[in-house]
């Protein structure tokens, strides 16, 4: 019988979660998340659809997720696989980051989402390790972030990150639904609604959406609710609160979601997070 487990951390007070997950039947819904996301396999194989194309991470292979970036994951054979993922928010990236003086150098970009690196492996086993075990001191997790991150950026990362709102034409339409996505966000909003409100039609939007996010308009409001109840969740909120809140129907229509796109129920999450 198959036999699928989840470790969950998440800091209490800054932009960053640890997984350790062992998945063999889950098979993880098209999803992005607000944060970098760094991943390790330990065991077996996971295979995954990012940027266009397929990947494959074995045993050993590091991870590589910028913010908003679609991919999905299942188990490569009937094995399963095993592995370790830590979200780090952009602003901890870019502070992290920091010149000698202090001045900013930018958000990474990484191009490839599968890095053969036996280094930056063994560099993101010890981050994570140190996040969920209780005893390790805070001053040695920060040491560890920082080491982490510019050790990544250093060995993987291509360029600075462009907004997506840069620019003008599809560009600064999909900024635009974004925004409204984020602006109304329990709000039953209309495809029609958002090509009123970027003066264009609704194909133009799905288009340029889709070309600049990786995922329809639709799934990316799922997603946002998503993160809303987790973060309701994390601060205690009963979970059928927590779905009603954040624009579900109930709190099953929550777990169907959350499952699927996170690797753990809303009542594992919040063992996890409040224990």
């Amino acid at each position: 019988m198959a036999h699928d487990w989840t470790s969950y951390w998440r800091s209490p007070d800054r932009p960053l979660e640890a997984m350790y997950a062992h998945f063999e039947r889950h098979v993880y819904h098209r999803h992005s998340h607000e944060t970098y996301s760094f991943g390790v396999t330990e065991t077996g194989a996971q295979s995954f659809t990012c940027r266009g194309s397929g990947h494959t991470s074995a045993a050993g292979m590091v991870m590589a997720f910028n913010p908003d970036d679609p991919h999905d994951g299942h188990a490569t054979d009937p094995r399963g696989f095993t592995y370790r993922i830590v979200h780090i928010g952009p602003e901890l990236v870019a502070d992290a980051l920091r010149d000698a003086s202090g001045r900013p150098a930018g958000l990474p970009l990484f191009t490839d989402p599968v890095v053969a690196d036996p280094a930056l492996a063994g560099a993101l086993r010890a981050l994570h390790t140190a996040l969920l075990d209780g005893r390790t001191t805070a001053l040695r997790r920060d040491e560890l972030l920082t080491a982490t991150v510019a050790s990544i950026v250093r060995r993987a990362a291509a360029s600075p990150i462009m907004r997506a709102d840069e620019g003008s034409g599809p560009e600064t339409v999909a900024g635009r639904v974004r925004e409204l996505l984020h602006d109304h966000l329990t709000d039953d909003v209309t495809v029609d609604d958002l090509a009123r409100e970027t003066g264009t039609s609704r194909y133009a939007v799905y288009r340029a959406f889709h070309a600049a996010y990786g995922l329809p308009p639709s799934d990316y409001q799922r997603q946002l609710r998503l993160r809303a109840a987790r973060a309701l969740i994390a601060s205690g909120s009963p979970i059928a609160e927590a779905a009603v809140r954040a624009g579900f129907a109930d709190q099953s229509h929550l777990t169907r979601w959350f499952t699927r796109y996170f690797g753990l129920t809303p009542g594992a999450y919040r063992r996890a997070t409040r224990p």
